[in-house]
């Protein structure tokens, strides 16, 4: 694309402060490539740069432009240095690529040109528009030309940042440009003619927003949490802090540096702490870090940007809490080289004394938790140290009885250390160590039986009165106190023994089995109290275990009692296996002996008994002999193997039974069996099939009373129902015609807007209320089957309750019924039969209507 520039174009450029450009007609310099030329002026712009030694000399060649800015930037950096103020000048530049002469003005060479980037101050203060630069095509001699821009800024958002000229084609920035909501723009200028038909090919534009410090240094937090061993080296690294500043960071606007401004407490030196400039490192510069003394130190850090100058840069603080952790540098110390206490003996879990320790450390630390460990005097181990974890106070406790007879006192040797172990260099206190003195206590200990359970064996069936043993207890308290003992039973389940209050010897008062039920494995136990005369009275238990040896004391019974067995041959079935239990153990027991008596003669005839082995029989029917079906009474006579043996003559119920092909007894047969004949049974199913026949009937007519009792209507009798009968009074008054009655009071009105147009509360008591109907139940038609009068009485309660059932509020009360009556009379009725009307079918229509036909049908009756 091919431009020309106009004679005077002026750009911005910035090297750490602001720099006007613009080409000048008034000079004409030119070299062979990109020659730069600067003319110093006299407008001070408001900031400074290094160019006073240009002033004098009134412009020059500088060469390449990046080499000015370059040595633009070195200049800078030196007046920094050196805190000398300088000065803004612009400059003067004629583009590369074209020449001036006083005869042909701007003169086009034969190459292209780039435009180079355009540099904007953020937050510039205008005025605005702002002329950036100044476009033109080399064919706008010829033809008319309309310039635009387009790209982020111009038609996109944001739109309208920069705007150009369409006829001149000067571009200008509308608004100030902020680096942190964005750095660059990159545009397009686009030239075309009158139709819209493109002259030139788009170039770009690339704008550059230069920053300026107008951001502060920010704290992600305002406060900083950190912590450093107590007696930390100086170096020790102790938390870190940072700060972001939004400015570029590749400037001195975006550079922040870190100092500490305060610290305190300020023990024991002012300056405990220092932090890297550049990274925001806190350190320990200087020892001397105690917990005890100071705990918390509190720091506060400022953040500076322009590298942390004071008089340009823009500054944060933050606070930072700095813990000092605790070391376990202080030993415990025990407050006293002796304690002492005193227990009673034969008592555990006692805290016999209490040794208070003082540590420096934090409380409740593991280097501040005292262990205490006894390191002589307790060979036995009747004692144990064990640490209160509030207080962190040792209680020595008893953990194994003491007794006095044998120890008087006790002498220990304590030592207490923390949980933790010392920090390196620090020494065990010699007041760590401290002795201990327990004085024991006598008092009065109850008797002992020396043997305890004492085991004693005899035979059972010892009798009464016999002496088993002599069960004596000691008292333990034989230096200071002479006690007597005394003895009494505490439990004996059969009561079979005694024992003799002064001696302890045991006597029998019953005989001694071994199969009662208080005996378990051949052993009896009863329980002995010693009660010594001490105050208070001391008692000691003894336990007596009496193996008791089994003698021929029980004969043997048979087992089973009842079975039942085939009346004839069939497999094995018609026999019976049969044993004996005896309570006696062995030799006393079995094998057992199974034998038929003699007597009566009938059972050695139908009945016989084969051995199995020493413990069963077998007893059956035998051959060929046939009992009708029953049940029988067998006795067989069951001998043990005692010396001498013992015999039991037992009876067993066998039941004789018609069995199946499978050997059980069928069911008619079992009944037979028991002792029933067929008539018998006959007998009680004809009796259930009655019985059942009774219950059926009787649930039958329950039912038809049920359903008669809800078809039927009131339960009286027809001659007592007083519906349809003309009832007689005794008095009727004086007639129609002596009262003057309006009956058309007592007719339904025919509208109700006399009513409804009452006032309210006024209307007459024979009016039905105007109000919304309720929904009450219905009334049943059919009266509850049961009493008549809880009928009644349920019918009256519902229509008292609903208002919309006349009568709607009370008795009616008619003040005037008027003259005359228009019913006419009834003087012409009379109780004769005389006339033509005949009254005899009355006759036929039924008790209701027997009363007129007595009196209007005929004169039979008379």
């Amino acid at each position: 694309m091919l431009w020309k520039t106009r004679q005077e174009s002026i750009l911005q450029v910035h090297a750490n402060f602001f720099i006007h450009l613009f080409t000048s007609s008034e000079q004409k310099y030119q070299s062979d490539r990109h020659s730069i030329y600067v003319k110093v002026q006299s407008t001070v712009f408001g900031y400074t740069d290094g160019l006073k030694q240009w002033s004098a000399k009134g412009g020059g060649p500088l060469g390449d432009p990046r080499e000015l800015l370059q040595g633009l930037k070195r200049q800078v950096a030196e007046k920094k240095e050196k805190n000398e103020p300088c000065r803004a000048a612009p400059l003067v530049i004629t583009f590369p690529g074209f020449g001036l002469n006083s005869s042909e003005g701007l003169r086009r060479r034969k190459r292209d040109w780039v435009i180079p980037p355009i540099n904007v101050a953020e937050n510039s203060r205008g005025p605005f528009p702002q002329m950036l630069v100044s476009i033109r095509s080399d064919q706008d001699q010829d033809i008319s030309i309309r310039y635009s821009i387009t790209g982020v800024g111009a038609d996109q958002p944001p739109n309208e940042v920069f705007n150009i000229d369409p006829v001149l084609g000067k571009m200008f920035v509308t608004k100030p440009l902020d680096r942190e909501h964005r750095s660059s723009y990159h545009l397009r200028a686009h030239a075309v003619d009158m139709n819209g038909n493109q002259v030139e090919n788009p170039i770009d534009l690339y704008i550059f927003v230069i920053d300026m410090n107008d951001n502060r240094p920010e704290f992600k937090n305002q406060v900083y949490n950190g912590s450093v061993d107590e007696g930390s080296k100086p170096g020790t690294y102790v938390m870190h802090l940072s700060a972001f500043d939004a400015d570029d960071n590749t400037t001195a606007n975006g550079m922040v540096r870190y100092r500490i401004l305060s610290q305190t407490p300020h023990s024991p030196i002012p300056n405990m702490f220092t932090i890297n400039s550049e990274t925001g490192d806190i350190v320990t510069v200087a020892p001397g870090l105690d917990r005890e003394k100071v705990s918390q130190y509190t720091i506060i850090v400022q953040a500076t940007d322009m590298e942390g100058n004071l008089n340009f840069g823009l500054s944060n603080t933050a606070t930072a809490i700095i813990t000092v952790t605790d070391i376990n540098d202080n030993p415990p110390m025990l407050t006293s080289r002796t304690f002492s206490g005193e227990v009673p003996e034969n008592r555990v879990d006692v805290v016999v004394a209490n040794l208070t320790v003082i540590d420096a450390d934090q409380p409740h630390s593991p280097n501040w938790n005292a262990i205490y460990r006894i390191i002589s005097g307790d060979p036995s181990g009747h004692f144990t140290i064990r640490t209160d974890p509030v207080t962190n106070d040792g209680m020595v406790t008893v953990v194994k009885p003491v007794d006095f007879e044998m120890n008087r006192a006790f002498m220990l040797t304590v030592v207490v250390s923390n949980q933790a172990h010392l920090a390196s260099g620090i020494q065990s206190s010699l007041q760590s160590t401290a002795g201990v003195t327990i004085s024991v206590q006598d008092v009065n200990e109850a008797p002992y039986f020396p043997t305890n359970p004492k085991h004693i064996r005899f035979e059972e069936g010892v009798p009464a009165g016999t002496s088993l043993t002599t069960f004596s207890a000691a008292d333990p308290d034989r230096l200071q106190m002479q006690q007597t003992i005394r003895y009494s039973k505490l439990n004996d389940p059969a009561d079979w023994l005694s024992i003799n209050r002064t001696n302890g010897q045991i006597v029998t008062t019953a005989m001694l089995d071994r199969e009662s039920i208080y005996v378990k494995n051949n052993i009896y136990e009863a329980t002995f109290l010693a009660t010594d005369n001490g105050f208070p009275a001391a008692s000691g238990t003894g336990t007596l275990q009496i193996y008791l040896i089994d003698i021929n004391d029980n004969p043997p019974a048979l087992i089973p009692k009842e079975s039942q067995i085939c009346e004839r041959m069939n497999r094995n079935v018609n026999s019976v296996n049969i044993t004996a239990a005896d309570a006696d153990t062995d030799p006393n027991a079995g094998p057992f002996v199974f034998e038929l008596p003699n007597f009566p003669t009938s059972i050695r005839r139908n009945w016989t008994i084969s051995r199995i082995n020493g413990d069963y029989a077998r007893l059956g029917l035998r051959y060929q002999i046939y009992l009708e079906p029953g049940m029988y009474e067998v006795p067989v006579i069951v001998s043990d193997s005692g010396n001498p043996p013992l015999s039991n003559r037992s009876l067993i119920k066998v039941k004789v039974c018609p069995c199946d092909e499978n050997g059980d007894c069928t069911t008619l047969g079992a009944v037979a069996a028991a002792g029933l004949g067929t008539g018998a049974i006959i007998s009680i199913l004809i009796c259930i099939i009655i019985l059942l026949s009774m219950v059926l009937l009787f649930v039958v007519w329950i039912k038809r009373r049920e359903k008669e009792r809800q078809t039927k209507q009131l339960l009286i009798d027809p001659e007592d129902d007083v519906r349809d009968n003309i009832l007689k009074y005794d008095e009727e008054g004086g007639g129609e015609e002596d009262q003057d009655y309006d009956l058309s009071q007592l007719q339904q009105p025919d509208s109700l807007e006399h009513i409804i147009s009452k006032p309210p509360g006024v209307r007459r008591v024979d009016e039905r209320p105007i109000i919304p109907e309720s929904q009450y139940p219905i009334r049943p038609v059919v009266p509850h089957p049961g009493d008549i009068g809880d009928f009644i009485h349920e019918g009256l309660r519902a229509a008292d309750n609903d208002p919309t059932a006349p009568p709607y509020d009370s008795l009616l009360v008619f003040d005037y019924e008027g003259s005359g009556s228009t019913a006419g009379s009834v003087s012409s009725l009379n109780s004769s039969s005389t006339g033509d009307q005949d009254y005899d079918y009355l006759n036929d229509w039924g008790p209701r209507f027997k009363k007129l036909a007595d009196m209007y049908g005929g004169g039979d009756d008379d």
